[in-house]
Order: C-alpha cells, then structure tokens, then sequence
C-alpha cells in the first residue's frame, strides 16, 4: 500500500471538512478582486478534534525540526491565533498574537501578548496567499526586537510572489501541505473531474489576470 505523506494527508482532511471548497465551474470572489476556484477557510478544522489534532501536532512538529531553540510562539490574527494557541499549549512556550495593525484604542497595541527584546519567535499561520498578512506580523515583532526564526503555516497556495516576498525580507517558511498536493487529492478522491483540474492548474500559474 502506498504510504501517504504529510501533506497528503493534510490536504485529504481538508477537503474532508469541506475547509477547503474547490469550484472551477462557479468560482469564488476574494477580497483582493480575484476570482478563484478555490476558497480556503482553515477556522473550520478547529471543530474537527481529530483534524485539529492532527494540524497541531504537524506544526508543532515542523517549529521542533527546524527551530529547536524557539523562546516563543506567535498566532498571526486572526487564523492564526487558535492554531498559534494549540502549539504553543502542545510545546509549553510562551505565546503572543500579532494584529494587522495596532489597535485604533486602549493601549494601542499591534502585538498582544508579553514579548522581550531577543526572544527567538517561530510564526504560526493558517494560510499563505501572496504572504502579505504574515509580513505585516513579523515586520511588528522585529520592530519590537524580537529575532523571527521562521513561519509554518497549514497550507499555501505556492504563489511565486510569496517565495519572493519573504525572500526578500528574509524569512524562511514551511507549510504542512500546498495547492498542488491538494488538487492531486481533490482529483484521486474525485472532487474534481481531470478536465477541472486543467482549469485548476491554469488559475494557480496566473491568477491575477484568470477569470478576468
């Protein structure tokens, strides 16, 4: 029997729990203006345990391989905050959340949370569009004097503006599975026809301009 990798079976479970909605024929309008066959919604493996579970314990697991020295975990608000949470509570750190911006009253804060200058921080995020949302939060905690180790996020849409913009502000990241996978999955488990996968793979190569 063909033995299932990590991000198969992450990207198995996401369209299990319908978290991730797959619609080449009807397609989605994001609030960057692109139209997409796909929507992404990883809140909803929260109300799945054994799904949660299983998330938790690949992130935890990748901020162990790659960042054994991590001092804190930091959510990346909002989707971030619960799964940020989970590994924090799973690998006994500290934890943090980091706004999109600071808050417009109270003390004004951006990052949430009791962070130090120096502290090694490992980012947790859901999801990975163009990466503008997760360096907005690290550009935060490095003006705070944190030292960002890295991010892992469940899934990413494997972008080639997202490589190069964390590229350039020099971040490594992981995620537990990708658009690819995902739609390899969708195909085998027959979400998807092969004549819908063409339309798939279309959309992820340029999809600024697909559906215009």
């Amino acid at each position: 029997m063909e033995q299932k990798t990590l991000a198969q079976d992450v990207a198995s479970m996401l369209l299990e729990v319908k978290a991730v909605r797959l619609s080449p024929d009807k397609p989605f309008k994001w609030a960057s203006g692109w139209n997409s066959p796909i929507y992404c919604d990883n809140r909803i493996t929260l109300s799945y345990p054994k799904v949660r579970t299983a998330i938790k314990n690949g992130l935890a697991a990748a901020v162990q391989a790659y960042w054994a020295d991590v001092d804190i975990i930091a959510g990346v608000a909002t989707a971030g905050i619960a799964q940020g949470a989970l590994v924090a509570d799973w690998l006994d750190l500290p934890f943090c959340y980091v706004r999109p911006e600071p808050k417009k009253h109270g003390m004004g804060n951006q990052i949430e949370g009791k962070i130090k200058p120096g502290q090694k921080v490992v980012l947790i995020e859901d999801l990975v569009s163009t990466g503008g949302s997760s360096l907005k939060a690290v550009e935060a905690l490095r003006e705070a004097g944190a030292n960002v180790l890295g991010m892992v996020a469940i899934f990413t849409y494997g972008f080639d503006v997202a490589v190069n913009n964390f590229a350039e502000k020099g971040l490594k990241f992981y995620t537990l599975s990708n658009y690819e996978t995902l739609v390899e999955e969708a195909v085998k488990q027959k979400y998807v026809s092969e004549s819908q996968l063409i339309t798939l793979q279309e959309w992820n190569r340029d999809p600024a301009v697909w559906g215009v």
